[in-house]
């Protein structure tokens, strides 16, 4: 499996055959990068910054909730909110859950509070979790650990946080990747490759840098 970052909380996963493509972000992100072909659009919820599916070059599928299974993929969407009030500030979002490979990565969108034992479960120990740790909009860095406590996943991989390619105005709402990792060891990359064999114990954070596709979409 090989998973790259393509900004925000975009990221290309590439697993046997199957191409997958988690929330494709409209230009208001600040990061520029160009969607490819794939197989499956994972979109989180309804905002701009996670929904752009009309920016992805060519798709298969779109999937937004509910469960779908292709070609050996399952994915199950979990709803849950956006904020610590039950949707009622941001609204909802689902949380999608991945099987491939023998592997479980659970993608957490803009998880906006701690985890319920309802989403524990039906999460099931993942292997690997994309969370987002900038604060504002959803968990902050302090936040980001205690679920990462919950979820005791083999790797994290921090998302939508603050970077040099992020827009003014999500510079001026996150918090950056120093602000979550602090003193604690990490892995820097441009892609990660994975297998259920290499799973690392205990949890490993693992950043990766953005890695824009630049064909033309």
């Amino acid at each position: 499996m090989r998973i790259r970052w393509l900004g925000h909380s975009c990221f290309l996963i590439e697993t046997g055959n199957v191409k997958i493509l988690t929330d494709p972000y409209n230009p208001s992100t600040g990061y520029k990068a160009s969607f490819p072909e794939v197989d499956l659009v994972l979109v989180s919820h309804e905002h701009g910054d996670h929904n752009c599916v009309k920016k992805v070059k060519a798709f298969k599928k779109v999937l937004k909730e509910g469960t779908e299974e292709f070609d050996g993929v399952k994915i199950t969407a979990i709803p849950y909110f956006h904020d610590n009030a039950q949707g009622a500030k941001r609204g909802k979002i689902s949380l999608f859950r991945i099987e491939a490979e023998d592997m479980v990565l659970a993608f957490l969108s803009d998880l906006g509070t701690l985890l319920t034992e309802k989403e524990l479960e039906a999460l099931d120990q993942p292997n690997i979790i994309f969370l987002p740790v900038g604060g504002f909009f959803t968990i902050g860095p302090d936040e980001a650990w205690k679920v990462i406590d919950q979820l005791k996943p083999n790797i994290a991989i921090p998302m939508h946080y603050k970077t040099k390619y992020a827009s003014f105005f999500l510079k001026t709402v996150l918090r950056d990747l120093d602000a979550f990792v602090k003193d604690h060891p990490y892995e820097q990359l441009d892609v990660l490759e994975i297998t259920k064999e290499n799973l690392p114990e205990p949890t490993k954070i693992v950043s990766l840098n953005f890695n824009p596709i630049l064909e033309k979409a």
